[in-house]
């Protein structure tokens, strides 16, 4: 049974940090496109980062480049996502998604990934 499971979200002051970690079990995550994605009110699920098979490269949507840092543990089947500087407009709910990686490379569409978290809420105040 596949399952993701994210954790370490919660409440902090706008300049803070958060550590988010995705489990994942039932499948092996370092031959997936592994992703966090987020859902700010109002708006679609947008992906924030994004990492290729095996720990490879990475992708950043702009708002968050040079602030957030995903990362993988193979060894532990794990994702992380380390989130520093916070800003008011990174409230939401975080996922982590696994998609199979189409023609070599990984998307940002969320169509493209098949497993998902349940989410962890991200609440950053003033």
């Amino acid at each position: 049974q596949v399952q993701l499971e994210e954790s370490g979200g919660g409440s902090v002051q706008a300049g803070g940090s958060l550590r988010l970690s995705c489990a994942a079990s039932g499948f092996t995550s370092r031959t997936y496109c592994m992703g966090w994605f987020r859902q700010v009110p109002g708006k679609e699920r947008e992906g924030v980062a994004v990492i290729y098979p095996g720990g490879g490269p990475t992708a950043y949507v702009d708002s968050v480049k040079g602030r957030f840092t995903i990362s993988q543990d193979n060894g532990k089947n794990t994702l992380s996502l380390q989130m520093n500087s916070l800003k008011l407009e990174d409230t939401g709910p975080y996922y982590c998604a696994a998609g199979r990686p189409r023609g070599g490379q990984c998307f940002w569409a969320v169509q493209t990934y098949t497993y998902w978290g349940q989410g962890t809420q991200v609440t950053v105040s003033s």
